[in-house]
């Protein structure tokens, strides 16, 4: 049986303690994964410094270079997994098995990982707001005319993943052009991503040191959020509530992302119909920058109609289907859970399942797979439970608000489209700090660009700005 194992500064080490993660549809284990314990972990972190050096032995652009050459290995490249070698197409079935995710969503997702190692210049220049890259090799030098100094705030990133989507490890990739070592702990059932970006970094040139990989539980998880200098954690509101106050650690949870129509615009918003579908739907509705509401002044339960009707149209398909836009749930029990919250929000009264009066039951399943069918809930005020809700499938909430209250009605939001040429809507969106990524016009929250940060800037995570003043030398 395939066995992924921890990764200690770059060496393989196999544990006598294993996870066995199942098959998403015949629940029989699928690959076998060694588990690291606390104690191993804080004992390894005691010295992240090596993995430091590995990395400051490389200028800035070499990285990037060794970067752009494993973006090509990652897509196409056999690499190990464990004591096996894994084709880009084992990688496919593999993360499919375990997550249940389309084959089709899963290569759009190593799209996107892939981009952002070859775009990795551009990104860096997003994250340092174009910072010459020998400021960083040298520690100091001269920016837009002025003396700057930057020196790292960590030895290491530990980062926390989540098995929802293969698109957030893109986050965390530009750590090794900074020269910062990674710690990785991998979601429970989706240990391929990280370990795959790794192998072709390796690959490329990237010092093994500059690796490690746990797999392991909660406490595992603390040792390296608590010993690692800086981290980031992938969870829901709940796992990730406890650090919310520790500024070590950048913290990627619910994403409450939403679409606004301006008054403005409203009386014409069929017109951008494809651009809430595609926000609320792309990648099977699993990421943080999903849609999961749209907030309008008026017109709410004619969206909702228009939505639903379009989302009679994405069902379940099996897993290979090129045409598939929707991931089973690994665990049945989770999908009918998540069933179960929403229908207690709707007894709540005040809202109404609109999709549902065109689809019949949410929970469906298709060759043993259990799926939840997109759902567009008409909500009549913004109070209602269900108006500021996000789940793991597509899931939106139509509600109608007064715009004199926008944004402070949105609450934290990840991503606001606004559709509207308002210039006191988009100055009032402009200044708020509820709103932490802003597309003005047509763009779907799901659209991003490489040179700009998402969720925090990774760069002003793991470097600070120091004073900075030198005498001239002289004969210079």
């Amino acid at each position: 049986m395939l066995h992924i194992p921890i990764v200690r500064k770059g060496e393989s080490y196999r544990s006598v303690d294993v996870a066995r993660v199942p098959h998403f549809r015949t629940r029989e284990t699928f690959v076998e994964i060694s588990q690291a314990n606390a104690g191993l972990i804080r004992r390894d972190l005691l010295d992240q410094e090596t993995g430091r050096r590995a990395l400051e032995a490389f200028t800035t652009d070499q990285l990037i270079a060794m970067s752009r050459e494993a973006a090509g290995y990652f897509m196409t490249a056999t690499l190990p997994v464990g004591d096996e070698m894994q084709s880009p197409e084992d990688y496919v079935a593999q993360l499919s098995a375990t997550t249940g995710m389309p084959h089709v969503l899963v290569r759009k997702n190593m799209n996107k990982i892939s981009g952002v190692m070859a775009e990795m210049a551009s990104v860096l220049a997003g994250l340092t707001r174009g910072l010459d890259t020998a400021i960083l090799d040298r520690g100091y030098g001269t920016h837009d005319g002025h003396a700057v100094s930057f020196y790292p705030r960590t030895s290491s990133l530990g980062v926390i993943l989540p098995s929802n989507s293969p698109g957030v490890h893109s986050l965390w990739i530009p750590s090794i052009a900074m020269k910062i070592p990674l710690v990785l702990k991998p979601g429970s059932a989706e240990p391929w991503s990280p370990y795959r970006i790794a192998q072709a970094l390796i690959k490329a040139g990237v010092p093994a040191e500059a690796f490690s990989y746990y797999p392991t539980d909660h406490g595992g998880s603390g040792a390296i959020l608590q010993n690692c200098g800086r981290g980031m954690f992938f969870g829901d509101s709940a796992s990730v509530g406890k650090y919310a106050n520790d500024s070590r650690i950048e913290l990627h949870g619910t994403g409450y992302s939403k679409v606004v129509i301006g008054e403005d615009l409203i009386d014409d918003w069929e017109k951008y119909l494809d651009v809430l579908v595609a926000s609320i739907t792309e990648n099977g509705g699993r990421s943080c920058i999903n849609a999961s509401g749209v907030w309008v002044p008026r017109h709410g339960r004619e969206i909702a109609a228009a939505l639903a009707k379009r989302f009679t149209e994405i069902v379940p398909r099996d897993v290979t289907d090129e045409q598939a836009l929707l991931a089973p749930f690994a665990n049945p029990e989770i999908a009918k859970r998540i069933s179960a919250i929403v229908d207690s929000g709707l007894r709540e009264g005040g809202a109404t399942d609109v999709s549902g009066e065109l689809r019949g039951s949410r929970v469906v399943t298709l060759n043993d797979a259990t799926y939840l069918l997109p759902t567009v809930v008409h909500c009549e005020s913004p109070d209602h439970p269900l108006a500021n809700r996000e789940f793991l499938f597509p899931f939106a909430s139509v509600v109608e608000v007064d715009q004199r209250e926008l944004p402070e009605r949105l609450g934290p939001t990840l991503v606001v489209t606004a559709l509207t040429e308002d210039p006191r809507l988009i100055e009032k969106l402009i200044a708020s700090p509820l709103v932490d990524r802003l597309n003005i016009g047509p763009i779907p929250t799901m659209k991003i660009a490489w040179d700009q940060p998402h969720e925090g800037n990774l760069f002003e995570h793991l470097y600070a700005r120091r004073a900075f003043q030198r005498v001239a030398q002289a004969g210079a």
